[in-house]
C-alpha cells in the first residue's frame, strides 16, 4: 500500500481503492475513493479532475491509435489513446465536468525495454495523448513520463491529488 494512501486511510478509514485495469477507465465523484492503475510501462495513464464538479477519471491506455484494430477499438476503446481519451472526456462531460476546469496529469509512456525499443510505443502514446489534449484545449499540469521504470498512478477523489509510485517511492504529481 502506498504511503500517501496509508496516511489517508488512517485519517479516513472509509477510503476505498478502485482499480482501473489495463485498457480500462474509471470515473468517480465519491470523495471516499481513490482510483489506482498499476504497471504503467510503455502504457500511458491520464488522470482528469474537475475540482468544481468534484468529478474525476483515470484511464490506462496500451496503444496510441485505434486504426490498427478497429474491431478491438469498438469492444475495448480504452485500449487505445485516441478512442479511450475521447470516451473518457465524453463520459466526464456527460456527468457534469467542464472542459475549462479539468486538471490533467499523466504518467507512464516509458521504454521498459530501453532506448533501443523498436516500436517506441511509450513515445507514440505520449505524442498522441498530448495532441488530443491540445486539440481539446486541456493543458497538462504535471507528468511523470519516459524512462525504463514502471509506475502506479493514484487519483484521490477527495481533492484531486494525483500521486505516482515507482521504485518504492510515491510522490505527488
Amino acid at each position: 500500500m502506498s504511503n500517501v494512501l496509508l496516511e489517508r486511510r488512517q485519517a479516513n478509514p472509509g477510503i476505498q481503492s478502485v482499480t482501473v485495469d489495463i485498457s480500462d477507465m474509471g470515473l468517480s465523484s465519491d470523495r471516499n475513493q481513490v482510483l489506482v492503475t498499476y504497471s504503467l510501462g510503455s502504457c500511458v495513464g491520464l488522470a482528469l479532475y474537475d475540482p468544481v464538479a468534484r468529478l474525476g477519471g483515470l484511464i490506462h491506455c496500451m496503444l496510441p491509435l485505434s486504426k490498427i484494430d478497429p474491431q478491438k477499438a469498438r469492444s475495448r476503446p480504452c485500449m487505445f489513446v485516441d478512442s479511450g481519451v475521447s470516451r473518457l472526456l465524453t463520459d466526464l462531460f456527460q456527468r457534469g465536468a467542464q472542459r475549462q476546469n479539468l486538471i490533467a496529469k499523466l504518467a507512464g509512456a516509458g521504454s521498459p525495454l530501453g532506448k533501443e525499443e523498436t516500436f517506441r510505443i511509450g513515445e507514440r502514446n505520449y505524442t498522441i495523448l498530448r495532441k488530443l489534449l491540445w486539440k481539446n484545449s486541456i493543458l497538462i499540469s504535471a507528468e511523470d513520463i519516459g524512462g525504463p521504470k514502471a509506475r502506479t498512478m493514484y487519483l484521490y477523489m477527495a481533492d484531486g491529488l494525483v500521486t505516482v509510485k515507482s521504485e518504492g517511492q510515491e510522490v505527488p504529481l
